[in-house]
């Protein structure tokens, strides 16, 4: 049976690629930061599915926690195929107005952790195959603060890192969605119709999944669910840069 490792895993997207992944007999390895909601989900999947489901707490803008999850990672007697990098949090987007240590935080777990994980993961992926994702936003593609600066990095990252592992076998993919249903943004006080966010925008959790381990599947770089916003991030190509940092300010993506 394939195994996957799947940070962020207790809620939102990550819990449903854990769900989806457990479905289709994959073993799991979950990664969070609540014990107890973990060792709940894992109980549940595990009951419905039959599948190994393995827990390992850990917050991952703390370097030992991080450094524990990358050790898993490199361990070659029961190797990883797919890593899920999908922790994360967002912060209002008045930068100068935030705490500096809740975005370094913010940077940490977005950036620092992803990309520490793919690189442990790549050390056991070359050669035997595998696979990343790592779940990026259609922010990415527009100017707007730190959030939209991680993403876009996630993006470029897992382009150039697709290419140049594909002949090892392994292939990188930048998941990107738009607003989804998920306690991420319920968090962040959005809700469907609320902060100038018509409900043609919002995408269900599972559909988000479905089509980013599809396109992970075919070595697609980056994924882009729906048309909608496949639409959206190729008008941000054309339209002037002020003008789509104007309309992102409105929410997060």
């Amino acid at each position: 049976m394939p195994t996957a490792l799947i940070t962020g895993a207790s809620a939102g997207l990550g819990a449903e690629f854990a769900r989806q992944l457990a479905r289709r007999r994959a073993d799991l390895i979950l990664v969070a930061r609540s014990v107890d909601a973990l060792e709940e989900f894992a109980t549940e999947l595990r009951g419905a599915h039959g599948v190994a489901v393995e827990v390992l707490p850990a917050d991952l803008a703390v370097e030992g926690d991080v450094e524990r999850v990358a050790a898993r990672l490199v361990d070659t007697a029961d190797p990883v195929d797919l890593l899920v990098n999908n922790a994360g949090f967002g912060l209002p987007l008045q930068f100068a107005d935030n705490d500096i240590a809740d975005e370094v935080r913010h940077l940490r777990v977005h950036v620092e952790a992803s990309m520490r994980l793919m690189h442990a993961a790549l050390q056991t992926m070359r050669g035997r195959g595998g696979r990343i994702i790592n779940v990026a936003s259609v922010a990415g593609f527009i100017s707007r603060s730190t959030y939209s600066a991680c993403k876009s990095w996630l993006i470029g990252f897992s382009r150039w890192a697709n290419a140049e592992y594909a002949r090892d076998g392994v292939t990188v993919t930048a998941l990107c969605p738009g607003f989804v249903h998920t306690t991420f943004h319920e968090r962040m006080g959005l809700e469907q119709g609320h902060e100038g966010v018509p409900s043609i925008l919002w995408l269900q959790a599972p559909d988000v999944v479905r089509a980013g381990l599809r396109d992970a599947a075919r070595g697609r770089a980056v994924s882009i669910p729906s048309l909608r916003y496949k639409a959206v991030v190729a008008l941000t190509r054309i339209l002037p840069r002020g003008l789509t940092s104007g309309v992102a300010r409105r929410g997060r993506v």
